[in-house]
């Protein structure tokens, strides 16, 4: 199965499946606060190896216990399918 582009409408539609995330410049971002770097850092292995087994990696930086991500397909110039469920696995490790 190939990877599509989202579309206009399936975009504005990730706001209500991505509550935590926003839409910015054709990328979904979103940042996080942890309690320190150690758990910062750990939290960023977790992700590294969903994006891993999808090969889709975000781009990302970490300044000591904050973490920002972005997602966006490269390859297709904006946001895709892969984005999304990238994103819905990275929410699935935090706590509700």
């Amino acid at each position: 199965m190939t990877t599509q582009r989202l579309n206009q409408d399936q975009i504005q539609d990730l706001a209500s499946r991505l509550p935590h995330w926003t839409v910015t410049d054709a990328r979904l971002q979103r940042q996080l606060i942890f309690k320190n770097f150690v758990e910062a850092f750990g939290f960023m292995a977790q992700v590294a190896l969903l994006a891993e087994a999808r090969n889709h990696h975000p781009n990302w930086s970490n300044v000591y216990n904050r973490v920002t991500i972005e997602l966006t397909t490269h390859d297709l110039g904006g946001l895709s399918s892969l984005d999304e469920e990238l994103a819905a696995a990275i929410d699935d490790l935090l706590p509700a």
